[in-house]
């Protein structure tokens, strides 16, 4: 039992099903500040439940697929390894794309069509003849739109609606104007953030990708461009983030960006090209402040 939950889980990819849990409890507290959170408890069940199978289904899709590519660049992976099966792959992901289209639509309108969205860019980035992950720049495109502006904007909307703040009618006269700044800052940071992931996420697997021709940013330029560019960008926007935080005078949320832009300049420092293992680890501890914006973002919705 434990080896079959241990194989589903690395299948799962967990850093991601972490980030998405992560960014859907916040967003929840954030769209209900106001409210009682309890007697929400069951929308936000519903809707981890509709995010994780989700999930695990891009994610899952784009192990198949990548299963000869993951030999190389990923051979830990169960697929890769043999402790899962193609067969096996293919039921947990129908049954992860079922539960979450339905589960979804039952849930709220919003976040059926939400889900169906995602759903499809993800297929596009992974399954050929589309597949945009071949290229750098379509694949930054696709990784930015689910993670930093449907994940955000669409679930936010999703629980404002679902939570019977606003109507169907409001969202579809001004969606825009319903959204509070917050969100906003939390987006923006959070597209800055996605880009990167589509940058640094390549530069531990350049050697499988430059033998199956897929021209990420690491391999059309150079692993240095994809570092230095990713983290620059990730740089301007907690700097960015302080600045518009201090307009606001909020204190707690300029306070925890500056702490924790020192604290990603370490992890940067630290990187060595030469060294596959630190660029690896620089990766994972990366989605460490992924996790940490929502963190910031839960804790001042909460708190302050």
């Amino acid at each position: 039992m434990y080896k079959r939950f241990s194989v589903l889980w690395k299948f799962s990819r967990p850093h991601t099903i972490i980030g998405s849990t992560i960014s859907i409890v916040v967003l929840w507290l954030m769209a209900l500040e106001k409210m009682t959170y309890a007697a929400h408890l069951p929308l936000l069940f519903w809707t981890l439940l509709v995010g994780i199978t989700c999930n695990v289904f891009i994610v899952g899709l784009n192990q198949i697929i990548d299963i000869d590519l993951d030999k190389i660049n990923k051979p830990k992976l169960p697929l890769a390894d043999g402790s899962l099966t193609i067969s096996n792959a293919y039921k947990i992901i129908l049954a992860s794309l079922v539960i979450s289209l339905v589960v979804s639509f039952l849930t709220s309108v919003i976040l059926g069509w939400l889900i169906i969205v995602i759903l499809l860019v993800g297929i596009a980035y992974s399954v050929p003849p589309i597949q945009l992950k071949k290229h750098h720049l379509p694949a930054a495109i696709a990784i930015t739109s689910v993670r930093g502006l449907l994940v955000n904007l669409g679930m936010f909307l999703h629980f404002y609606h679902a939570s019977g703040q606003i109507s169907i009618d409001q969202i579809l006269q001004s969606p825009f104007e319903l959204i509070p700044y917050q969100i906003w800052m939390l987006t923006s940071f959070v597209v800055a953030f996605s880009i990167a992931i589509a940058w640094f996420k390549d530069l531990p697997d350049t050697e499988g990708d430059a033998q199956f021709r897929y021209n990420t940013l690491a391999i059309v330029y150079s692993p240095k461009v994809a570092l230095y560019g990713g983290g620059l960008l990730v740089g301007l926007a907690y700097v960015m983030t302080i600045l518009w935080s201090l307009s606001l005078e909020n204190v707690f949320l300029a306070v925890s960006h500056l702490l924790a832009l020192i604290a990603f300049l370490i992890n940067f420092w630290f990187v060595d090209l030469r060294q596959s293992k630190t660029i690896t680890r620089f990766y994972m501890v990366f989605w460490l402040f992924f996790f940490l914006e929502y963190i910031f973002f839960g804790m001042e919705a909460m708190v302050f």
